[in-house]
């Protein structure tokens, strides 16, 4: 997935570049509304995330300078703005979906990932199961046998991670990434806990979490 992130405040455009790009995608950044329609012409991103206080052209004239150009590219507003009343003058400027600031990194992965899915084609929108498992491609929840799992956020991250690789090795570092995203404090060992909870909660799927010392973690069918 391509990002273009439309971000003035440094300290929160590096944050979410790291976060993104961990979490596989390419992610191109812009920090002046001055530039911003050319830097989206030039990389015509999957999705835009967009700041509504920008230097040089406010974000909501930008979104509204792009949706007459023809440009049709999902945009999340992220504002510090927090009235109904902006969030009206957001959406009714061509905008598909609205956070307010401060956001948790896993919600807005959710959004941005929600929002590339519903502009792909319909037949490239279901998401493969494994063992009756998959994600749900538009909420992002996983399914066992079409019905939504209810579990905390890591776990959930943790099991999307698996399942987009099943039947293969995933090493912990790499799952680290997913689960504990942006997260300097917190050990890589912090995936072994979210793994136990995970295993338990798997076993009645015909599923098994099995772990692979110095390699990291296997999502296979039950033997």
């Amino acid at each position: 997935m391509k990002l273009l992130l439309i971000e003035d405040n440094l300290a929160m455009q590096t944050t979410l570049r790291r976060s993104f790009e961990r979490r596989g995608m390419t992610v191109l950044v812009c920090a002046d509304g001055a530039r911003a329609l050319d830097r989206w012409r030039a990389s015509l991103p999957d999705v835009v995330v967009l700041d509504l206080s920008l230097p040089g052209m406010d974000g909501l004239d930008v979104l509204t300078a792009a949706r007459a150009e023809g440009l049709l590219a999902p945009v999340l507003i992220l504002t510090a703005r927090g009235t109904v009343g902006d969030r009206i003058l957001g959406l009714n400027a061509g905008a598909d979906g609205y956070l307010p600031k401060p956001f948790d990194l896993d919600e807005l992965e959710a959004r941005v990932r929600a929002l590339a899915r519903r502009a792909l084609p319909a037949s490239e929108i279901e998401a493969p199961a494994f063992c009756g498992l998959r994600e749900d491609t538009v909420s992002g929840a996983v399914c066992f046998n079409n019905a939504p799992m209810d579990m905390p956020p890591r776990e959930a991250a943790l099991l999307r991670a698996l399942l987009a690789q099943a039947g293969r090795a995933v090493s912990k570092e790499r799952l680290f990434e997913c689960v504990f995203p942006g997260l300097s404090d917190v050990q890589v060992e912090a995936v072994e806990v979210v793994a136990y909870r995970l295993r338990k909660r798997l076993a009645h799927t015909g599923t098994e979490l099995v772990t692979l010392r110095g390699l990291g973690y296997l999502l296979r069918a039950q033997s």
